[in-house]
């Protein structure tokens, strides 16, 4: 690296390390603040900026092509909810203790609501690896809180942001929920496999856009799509279950956990590496298609 390249990383290391450390300040000054009311500020203030951001274009860009039979109007209605609910997702960092108020014990009570209770029990007593899939949508991060929860553990894969500051706190904070936790990158598929040959359980979202993968539809155009899932379902032949965290009014959250998928498979009696990740894809199409103002859509999904 030449004296230039070192002075323009260490601009972009201020840069980044100012962002980060303002996000934290602000974070600690909400507690300040009443959780609702700090939340629905966020809300509002994500509303203002969202559409000056270059990612809205990115974010009208998507919905486009996603739902060309929708009005120009109705996207933005999508995109501007989609700024809020992801600021309300970073505002709830600093109020995990009072959002995650799930008492196993007594379900109808706290904020958030559980259907399919039952899969999460049965994951955790048949002795069986399994993998369970999620995408963007609504508080994810809440899934493995539910699933711990029950006593279900979950070595969750998870794509650290960009900005190595605010990467590092945030890492700690998940530690705080999950111990179990393996960042995407070199290397993260073998701990999933180790993780899956001791018998435990993995989580991996499956919506990001993955150049390296095949192509599958998502939403009628052609999306690259990691098909990692797929093939450690093949070697383990285990289950798999999809999980999606839903926003309801109120500040109320719905979790759930599907049963267990019944995977394509090849005349030889594999599971289908293709089949799956399009039946996968299909089910998170799904999901974004009932709550299209839930997903984060300022991501390049296609192309």
């Amino acid at each position: 690296m030449n004296g230039r390249q070192r002075f323009l990383q260490s601009v972009f290391n201020l840069r980044d390390w100012l962002v980060a450390q303002t996000l934290f300040l602000s974070l600690k000054a909400l507690r300040m603040v009443p959780m609702d009311t700090s939340i629905r500020l966020f809300e509002r203030m994500a509303r203002w900026l969202g559409p000056k951001l270059g990612r809205h274009r990115v974010a009208m860009d998507n919905l486009a092509i996603a739902f060309p039979e929708k009005s120009t109007a109705e996207r933005e209605k999508i995109a501007l909810d989609s700024w809020a609910q992801m600021a309300r997702g970073i505002a709830e960092y600093g109020y995990l203790d009072q959002v995650f108020d799930l008492d196993e014990n007594n379900l109808d009570a706290g904020r958030i609501e559980v259907k399919g209770v039952e899969n999460f029990l049965k994951l955790r007593d048949d002795d069986l690896p399994a993998i369970i899939f999620t995408g963007h949508l609504g508080n994810f991060e809440l899934l493995p809180m539910a699933a711990a929860k029950f006593g279900l553990e979950i070595q969750s894969l998870f794509r650290a942001p960009n900005n190595k500051y605010a990467a590092a706190r945030i890492a700690a904070a998940r530690k705080q929920v999950s111990g179990n936790l393996v960042a995407s990158g070199r290397g993260a598929s073998f701990q999933l496999m180790r993780a899956l040959e001791k018998g435990d359980h993995v989580g991996v979202l499956v919506d990001q856009k993955f150049r390296r993968g095949i192509e599958v539809s998502f939403f009628g155009q052609s999306a690259p799509t990691n098909t990692l899932l797929a093939k450690l379902a093949r070697r383990y032949n285990c289950p798999v279950h999809g999980a999606r965290s839903i926003r309801l009014p109120n500040g109320r959250f719905r979790l759930e956990v599907t049963d267990e998928l019944s995977l394509p498979r090849t005349g030889e009696g594999d599971i289908d590496i293709r089949g799956t990740t399009e039946l996968i894809t299909r089910v998170v199409e799904g999901w974004v298609r009932e709550y299209p103002e839930q997903w984060l859509w300022i991501h390049r999904r296609w192309g």
